[in-house]
């Protein structure tokens, strides 16, 4: 099972909200989660981001995969390094 840390966007209509979950890859984008670990409004200026840093650095220790956008979210708060 690959399991990935990615959005899932739970906003309306043009305004856009994300929860960072860890999920299945396979799973579909809004759907079935393991884990929330964290929120992103882009709306905000500048965008608000709200992530655990503890269970996001366990995951990742284990073995998921983050996505391209989250991986950009996790170096500007400093969970990861570039």
């Amino acid at each position: 099972m690959a399991v990935k840390i990615r959005l899932k966007r739970i906003g309306a209509k043009k305004n856009p909200y994300y929860r960072v979950v860890v999920a299945d890859s396979r799973s579909p984008r809004d759907g079935k989660f393991i884990e929330e670990i964290g929120t992103y409004d882009p709306m905000k200026e500048p965008a608000l981001v709200n992530i655990d840093a503890d269970k996001a650095a366990t995951w990742l220790k284990n073995g998921a995969q983050p996505t391209e956008t989250v991986k950009s979210l996790f170096v500007k708060n400093g969970i990861i390094s570039k």
